[in-house]
């Protein structure tokens, strides 16, 4: 229920608030992908593609983008479980871990924040262009937005996230 929430209201918060806020016409704020990176570590892969479509065809239906979206969130989820067992801890993962900055510490979490976030935004944007004449323009774009959600999802992290170890057993 709690990952159900979750998606609504990372939806909710990217249609109806991110939408509008943009920096300088090159930083834009896709907080969408913080319901991808957030759900617990133990997913099936299966339900992770399936939820990153879903997600992201969401997002293409409000925004009329005709399937970026979809495109760079399946990406993204493809993607996620290899980025975990690069990042994996010395001591391994709990199946029912969850991404938490408390629990998994702030190098870890920056590092699999930005390197998913980073992934995302350049489909996301050379998908949009698709032309390599304005690649440079797409490239501070990449940045800018990438450290704009990345920023957006610590500051979640550290409001509404609890600091104690959350665990979810999926039998």
């Amino acid at each position: 229920m709690k990952h159900i929430a979750h998606f609504f209201l990372f939806v909710a918060l990217q249609i109806l608030l991110m939408d509008s806020l943009v920096l300088y016409s090159t930083g834009f704020c896709f907080i969408y992908v913080a319901f991808l990176l957030f759900l617990p570590l133990g997913i099936s892969r299966v339900w992770l593609l399936v939820l990153g479509f879903i997600v992201g065809f969401t997002v293409d239906i409000f925004y009329d983008t005709m399937g970026i979206h979809a495109a760079a969130s399946v990406l993204l989820a493809f993607l996620r479980p290899l980025v975990l067992n690069l990042l994996t801890p010395r001591d391994g993962y709990d199946s029912g871990d969850a991404v938490n900055i408390h629990t998994m510490g702030w190098r870890w979490f920056l590092a699999y924040t930005f390197t998913l976030v980073i992934v995302h935004h350049t489909a996301v944007f050379f998908l949009e262009t698709i032309s390599f004449q304005t690649a440079l323009y797409t490239m501070v774009k990449i940045l800018l937005s990438t450290l704009f959600t990345a920023l957006v999802m610590v500051i979640l992290q550290l409001l509404f996230f609890s600091s104690k170890r959350e665990r979810m057993d999926y039998r």
